[in-house]
């Protein structure tokens, strides 16, 4: 089997030192990326660690697919201790880290520890540097972006960074890396900023060699030719359409879609786009630079996900407005679903949707914990009893599009998925809009039949976070292909998938998390639910109570803070 390659490099804040050890054993089972990360992470990280406390630790990884030059491998992942879910969680950011970090050497990067000053961390396929930057305290992206340029000569692609959201700890900050794009979910630059890390650097010219098969040129090859509307629009293009269908939540997730739609479309988006944006090695070029010639105002994006979030949960038609709270997340460090819900409920508690200036001044607060900001920055699970309105969170984590009351198996999906109410980690809505072949769709009401194919679809995304491969390769890399350029029984690979969600789920069970945390808020509106719960905890091997059984996982014994 394909997989990734090198050591481990373990970098103590507290002490300043960099160490290095062999995890070849672990690379071989485990592929790379999300799997290794989880599988580290799970060992690791005592299970009762405080998420904002030095015991946390931090891992970065990438896997075989970024040491070819095929399309949809422009990504690399990220896992810790969440903020946000107080669960185990990864992320995965796309751009052009992943090949900086690969020319490194390494296999995996550990964070440990906590500085007792501001610090940059310059990793080089030489070692480790500790840069104190105590000036660039609150420093928003662009700024720490600049600053690395023009003092060490390395360009945006190289540095992962850490906005005044992740320094003030608040909940969903993200780490951010070539300016726009995000580890957004779950609050991992907030546990950067707890650390004391201001940006992470990566600059080498020693990556492993790593073989992947003459297919993968058919995969670009396919990607380039493809007319794909995202090509042109992007997530964007799915707003009118999940609007239409009843599964774009909208004002604070009162309603299934939305009046103003069209203002906030994709054709609007398409509208601003100014020239053609990808991530490293990828041909399909789903960005979106865009710019709003009457004010100057130029962000990357808004994606589909923050078109909702900002846009008709908010109560706001004017895709101007949208990107500007893009652009603001992006410099501050924010997930904009998170803080997009986050504002909605903030909206909805003072009957002010659609009220443009208050969203603004509102993110802005909330990445500086100032007035009302310092309550939102504990997201909505922390907040929505003060508030006066629903919480609308999935253990902790703010709910993307897709909505579940109409696509009734993205609804399951966001209840047993270990990292909260994310989209992506079953990237069910895709059978049932649907997006994908017929032959491969499901009707979008009802769970029978549905668990078995949850399961799948979440171990399947593991193998995609860890090989590391982009959602939105599913068109282009079929599970035979998969095989192929992995070099491995589709169904083995499954089985690791599997592994990895039991580890994350197990590490969750020993910080309390069990059935009752499986859950959505219309959950009694989905005929069925408990059933398909039951039915997917047996297709799982798991007990009834949503916990693994005890000596199902191996390898670690339970740690404390304290070893």
């Amino acid at each position: 089997m394909k997989h990734a390659k090198g050591p481990l490099l373990s970098i103590d804040l507290s002490e300043r030192e960099a160490t290095t050890e062999e995890i070849d054993d672990l690379l071989e089972t485990y592929v790379g990326g999300r799997a290794v990360g989880t599988k580290l992470a799970h060992d690791r990280i005592p299970f009762d660690a405080d998420p904002l406390g030095a015991e946390n630790r931090l891992y970065l990884s990438t896997g075989p697919f970024q040491h070819s030059q095929m399309s949809f491998t422009g990504r690399m992942s990220a896992t810790a201790l969440s903020p946000l879910t107080d669960g185990l969680l990864s992320s995965n950011a796309g751009g052009f880290l992943s090949r900086n970090f690969t020319a490194t050497g390494y296999g995996a990067v550990e964070i440990v520890g906590e500085s007792d000053e501001l610090v940059i961390v310059h990793v080089t396929d030489e070692g480790v540097e500790f840069e104190a930057v105590p000036d660039l305290a609150g420093a928003e992206t662009s700024e720490i972006c600049d600053y690395i340029e023009d003092e060490h000569g390395l360009e945006e692609d190289h540095t992962a960074t850490v906005g005044p959201a992740g320094e003030n700890e608040v909940r969903f900050a993200s780490l951010m890396t070539s300016r726009e794009r995000a580890f957004g979910r779950g609050g991992l630059g907030a546990v950067l900023g707890a650390k004391n890390v201001k940006a992470i650097t990566f600059d080498g010219d020693s990556g492993a060699e790593i073989e992947i098969p003459p297919l993968q040129m058919d995969v670009h090859r396919e990607a380039a030719q493809s007319d794909h509307i995202m090509k042109r629009q992007g997530t964007s293009s799915m707003t009118e359409f999940a609007s239409t269908v009843n599964a774009l939540p909208t004002y604070y997730f009162s309603e299934l879609s939305f009046e103003g739609a069209e203002g906030i479309s994709g054709d609007r988006v398409e509208e601003k786009k100014y020239k053609k944006g990808t991530c490293s090695a990828c041909a399909f070029a789903c960005k979106l630079p865009t710019r709003d010639e009457e004010s100057g105002l130029e962000t990357e994006g808004p994606e589909y996900e923050t078109v909702m979030a900002f846009g008709s949960n908010s109560g706001v038609d004017d895709i101007v407005d949208v990107m500007q709270s893009n652009k603001l997340c992006d410099e501050l460090g924010m997930d904009t679903i998170s803080a997009g819900d986050t504002v909605a409920a903030y909206l909805a508690s003072e009957d002010e949707f659609g009220n443009v200036e208050l969203i603004h001044e509102t993110v802005e607060k909330i990445a500086h914990r100032e007035g009302i900001g310092d309550t939102l920055a504990e997201g909505v699970e922390r907040c929505y009893d003060e508030l006066g309105v629903d919480n609308w969170t999935v253990k902790g984590m703010e709910f993307p599009a897709h909505d579940g009351r109409t696509l009734n198996g993205q609804g399951l999906a966001f209840a047993t998925s270990n990292r909260g109410a994310d989209h992506m980690y079953a990237e069910f809505y895709s059978l049932e809009y649907p997006l994908v072949d017929e032959d491969q769709a499901l009707d979008k009401e009802g769970l029978e039949g549905k668990p078995p194919k949850v399961v799948e679809k979440e171990n399947l995304n593991v193998i995609k976070d860890s090989a590391v491969l982009c959602k939105f390769s599913r068109d282009f890399v079929t599970p035979d292909r998969l095989e192929t350029l992995l070099d491995a029984d589709y169904e083995d690979l499954l089985e690791i998938g599997a592994e990895v969600v039991s580890l994350e789920r197990h590490f969750n069970n020993q910080r309390g998390m069990n059935r009752n945390d499986d859950t959505v808020p219309y959950a009694d509106d989905l005929e069925g639910f408990e059933e398909a719960l039951d039915a997917y905890y047996e297709e799982r091997g798991w007990n009834d109570d949503g916990t693994v059984p005890e000596g199902a996982i191996g390898g670690a014994e339970a740690a404390t803070a304290d070893d």
